[in-house]
């Protein structure tokens, strides 16, 4: 299947109209200001909506968020998986938080370009945050035992929907290790079982209760 659009239709094929549009003007955005400021690799942007928006939207394969739910994206980069996830969540809210100040820059400038009302940023590390969350989201950012001791005092005691609050991790590769040293409970979604393609094969979501 191509690398545009119509890999994230076949995906998710109930998108409205504004999703629609809204993902279709992700990959020209990113290509401009990623020749100002690097966020992706300029050969991965070959492979934009696959390694990147749908590798995102694996997370969405895992876990419906509700109306009103509260969701960190821990380290977010250039907006992965935090902005893929405001489009297709619109009534969620989502904070995305780096310590990089440049990367900030170009999810500012994302979100205002496709007038996400419900996506918001902060440069700083993810210590430095008051706020409380019902779910927090990352991509491979670090292993699972440093993202857990940075942010365990950050969820809301109240839930949000039909799962308890907790992490969704986008990971790679054989993890058992990373998880003992984490001391967490794990739940293990393969996302080769909901994309076909080969990046797909070693991805994991993984979910860990807050």
């Amino acid at each position: 299947m191509p690398d545009n659009i119509s890999i994230i239709l076949h995906y998710f094929p109930e998108l409205n109209s504004q999703q629609k549009s809204q993902f279709s003007a992700l990959k020209d955005i990113y290509a401009e200001w990623n020749s100002k400021i690097n966020v992706i690799s300029r050969k991965d942007m070959e492979y934009f909506y696959t390694h990147h928006v749908l590798h995102s939207l694996g997370i969405a394969k895992t876990v419906k968020f509700s109306n009103h739910s509260k969701i960190l994206d821990l380290g977010t980069g250039g907006g992965f998986p935090g902005i893929p996830l405001a489009i297709l969540f619109p009534e969620a809210y989502f904070h995305l938080v780096d310590s990089i100040g440049k990367k900030i820059k170009v999810v500012n400038e994302v979100i205002h370009a496709l007038n996400l009302t419900n996506a918001q940023t902060s440069h700083c590390r993810v210590e430095q945050i008051n706020e409380k969350y019902n779910f927090i989201v990352s991509r491979a950012v670090a292993p699972v035992k440093d993202i857990t001791n940075w942010s365990k005092n950050k969820f809301l005691k109240s839930s949000a929907g039909y799962v308890s609050n907790g992490y969704f991790l986008l990971k790679g590769g054989n993890l058992t290790e990373e998880i003992i040293e984490a001391k967490a409970k794990a739940r293990f979604y393969n996302l080769s079982d909901y994309f076909k393609e080969d990046f797909f094969e070693n991805k994991k979501v993984v979910y860990i209760k807050g």
